[in-house]
């Protein structure tokens, strides 16, 4: 793999990142893909500007049809650089307002809607395809004719389910984790600023609980067969970008070499 990120048979990169909450594997990801000079997609923020959608519009979450319906018409616009990813809905930017605690709240109810899951999956593997492919031109859900952001470069993926179900196939597929401690407190620190014991309890029912509603539709607690696992519990935020991506040089080296890759 060249430093552009590009392979040498002409085909991007395609690096799936899964993880649960406070794993920091948004922060980590954007930063591995500017590192190569790919694309980033969250697709968890997909997930949040469904449920800002359907909230917008007045619809009933626990009526799951009528989210499904909202969600296949979402006018949504996802903005994949890594050095400011952008999520519109409508012509509307989202991205300060899918982060408050009122979408943080209401998110698990639409994304364990199975039909929900079902579009936006194939919603991301467009992305991912288009990115990946140097004849591809499209790089937008609504399937544009927009020229893709890396060039075919690649892309990082990264949500719940990417290495099991969106792209079971990408080149380096990684489970980031780390110790529910280490979670708790690194989210505490992005939503109340502190990581005492009152923010760390503030902020306990809202990850532990969405992952445990997620995981009824996502397996992102044990890394898969094939699945390389990173334990962010003892490293700073470089040294888990430098094992994130010391993953991809490896899985791709040994691809070069003639091998299967231990990541793929």
């Amino acid at each position: 793999m060249s430093a552009d990120g590009t392979r040498a048979e002409g085909r991007g990169l395609v690096v799936a990142i899964d993880g649960p909450s406070g794993s920091g594997k948004s922060s980590v990801s954007r930063a591995v893909a500017q590192r190569l000079g790919t694309a980033y997609l969250d697709t968890g923020a997909m997930y949040r500007a469904a449920t800002w959608w359907c909230l917008e519009e007045g619809v009933d979450l626990a009526d799951q049809a009528a989210v499904a319906a909202a969600v296949d018409v979402m006018p949504l616009v996802m903005g994949i650089d890594p050095a400011a990813p952008t999520v519109h809905v409508d012509g509307t930017d989202v991205g300060e307002a899918i982060r408050t605690t009122e979408i943080s709240t209401a998110v698990s109810a639409v994304a364990t809607n199975l039909a929900v899951r079902a579009e936006l999956r194939r919603l991301q593997r467009v992305i991912i395809a288009a990115e990946s492919s140097t004849a591809s031109t499209s790089s937008t859900p609504s399937e544009s004719a927009d020229t893709s952001f890396s060039g075919g470069r690649g892309i990082v993926a990264e949500g719940r389910d990417i290495t099991t179900v969106v792209a079971p196939d990408a080149d380096v597929r990684i489970l980031l984790t780390a110790s529910e401690e280490a979670r708790l407190a690194r989210r505490s620190l992005e939503v109340h600023g502190a990581a005492d014991a009152a923010a760390v309890e503030a902020t306990k029912d809202q990850v532990l609980r969405r992952d445990r509603d997620d995981s009824t539709v996502s397996q992102f607690h044990v890394a898969a067969d094939g699945v390389v696992t990173v334990d962010s519990s003892d490293l700073d935020f470089e040294q888990t970008v430098q094992a994130v991506l010391d993953v991809v040089e490896h899985a791709t080296a040994t691809t070069a070499a003639g091998g299967e890759g231990t990541a793929r």
